[in-house]
């Protein structure tokens, strides 16, 4: 018998709890050796009376790492703390950590990785990145024949959501959000979503394993999507595209750089019709080309679905360690100004003679918007559009992904 104990007891932790409870016959299948998966403790600040799992909930973890029999744990707390000490703390005493905590992951990964390598455990993430869909998994092992030399994402469901409903409908960012969070796809406090920092560290996470060093989410240039609105879309109809939040890392000739923004997107493109909560991510490896990998990116049982493999995995591999190629230097991000796309831009009609003179080669955009004139970049660096366009007083630029 294989004992487990869950930190955190919210919507993943419950949905971790649900998702062992119900597949145990397959779980413990996939276990294997006649190997069997217990939950011997669930730990949270509060009390769940009425609750089917009522007797396994404690109060203090110190029953958790102090028992010899618990091999794996599943952190669904959330946040750094204190859940970075009690991972921590279980690492250092050989018991393996699951979790979904993007934060976490993104903040200290190499360090719990290296600690959990010392002490002949694990540390997974599979379901930090993309909720139900595998790709930290892929990364590791299915595409180990391949250099992976770009990563292209919808990894927010929230941002997503908003995006679709706002390209359907017509409607304003404000009015589209405020209805997310009444249907409980947006939280009261939205920031973490809407202004791209969610998505800033998963794509932070996918980098570090794709280039096997640490990408830190904080060099990455993050930009949400709170200044789209519905007139974008407009154009975006009249070009064949849509607009998508992408958090995107490339290695070109050496430079690595990566980045969160929204980006017009074509219909040939992959991520084209990956809408509403849905999340994708696009992998290119030098021989393979493209993959691409779809799903739920959130979800109570879709995550807990995730954390429960990285249990089964944990489970298959007990005092022996699972590679994950993601040491602790450093990689200087090179700065965003030398990243190169083309650019839409809208301008206002009295300034349309001093963007055309500022912008030579633009490919003007036809649209039935008054008093707005707008065309398409040549490719430039984003430092070259910059300077550009403090002399065309624009309204508002976006990226295009080709």
């Amino acid at each position: 018998m294989i004992q487990v104990a869950v930190m955190g007891y919210g919507t993943v932790g419950s949905g971790v709890v649900e998702v062992i409870e119900k597949n145990k016959e397959e779980i413990n299948k996939k276990c294997g050796a006649g190997e069997a998966v217990n939950i011997k403790y669930i730990l949270d600040l509060r009390d769940f009376p009425g609750d089917p799992y009522e007797s396994k909930v404690i109060h203090d973890v110190e029953q958790i790492l102090n028992d010899p029999e618990v091999k794996i744990i599943c952190e669904t707390m959330g946040g750094l703390k204190p859940a970075y000490d009690f991972t921590k703390r279980a690492l250092m005493l050989g018991k393996s950590v699951c979790t979904s905590n993007k934060e976490l992951v993104a903040a200290h990964g190499p360090e719990l990785i290296r600690i959990a390598h010392e002490n002949q455990c694990n540390y997974l993430f599979e379901a930090s990145v993309g909720g139900g869909i595998p790709i930290i998994r892929p990364l590791n092992y299915s595409l180990t024949a391949e250099k992976i030399d770009a990563i292209t994402g919808i990894l927010n469901g929230t941002t997503n959501y908003i995006l679709s409903r706002m390209e359907k409908e017509g409607a304003d960012f404000a009015d589209v959000l405020k209805d997310a969070q009444e249907k409980g796809y947006a939280e009261r406090n939205p920031e973490a979503d809407v202004e791209g920092y969610d998505a800033c560290r998963k794509i932070a996470i996918l980098s570090s394993l794709m280039c096997g060093k640490n990408v830190r989410y904080q060099d990455i240039y993050t930009e949400g999507i709170t200044k789209i609105t519905s007139t974008d879309f407009i154009y975006a109809h009249a070009m064949g595209k849509t607009i998508k939040l992408l958090a995107l890392s490339r290695e070109e000739k050496g430079k690595f750089y990566a980045m969160v923004a929204p980006f017009l997107i074509s219909k040939s493109h992959p991520l084209y019709m990956v809408n509403d909560v849905f999340n994708a991510v696009c992998v290119h490896g030098n021989m393979l080309g493209d993959s691409m990998y779809y799903g739920r990116g959130a979800g109570k049982l879709p995550t807990a679905s995730a954390v429960v493999s990285d249990v089964v995995d944990c489970a298959r591999h007990i005092g022996k360690v699972i590679m994950c190629f993601w040491d602790g230097q450093d990689v200087a991000l090179t700065g965003i100004g030398e990243a190169s796309h083309r650019f839409f831009v809208r301008v206002s009609l009295e300034n349309e003679r001093k963007a055309l003179e500022a912008f030579e080669r633009a490919s003007v955009i036809e649209a039935d918007v008054p008093g707005e004139f707008a065309f398409v970049t040549e490719k430039m660096t984003e430092e070259e559009f910059n300077k550009r366009a403090l002399e065309a007083g624009i309204i508002s630029r976006i990226r295009l992904n080709e």
